[in-house]
């Protein structure tokens, strides 16, 4: 279905995000685990734009969150980052 990823330029890397799967990799890296968090009212993401899908929701939040990777906190997440 989706054969490219999307490449994503950060300021700590660049990545790749699979746009059918949202799996995220480092270029020329590991792929980076991120557990989506769900909303606890809707059982969705949330995002600050409306998608009925989920996994779209899921997909591009993680393509916006590592274009910013320069804000991330999460100490897992960075951990992976700066193997």
């Amino acid at each position: 279905m989706y054969k490219e990823p999307c490449s994503d330029r950060g300021k700590r890397a660049n990545y790749t995000v699979h746009l059918g799967s949202g799996v995220v990799h480092q270029e020329a890296g590991p792929m980076i685990n991120v557990l989506p968090v769900h909303s606890q009212r809707r059982g969705r993401i949330f995002l600050p734009f409306v998608d009925d899908d989920p996994k779209t929701s899921e997909v591009l939040t993680k393509i916006l969150f590592f274009a910013e990777d320069n804000k991330i906190k999460d100490p897992y997440i960075l951990g992976q980052i700066e193997q």
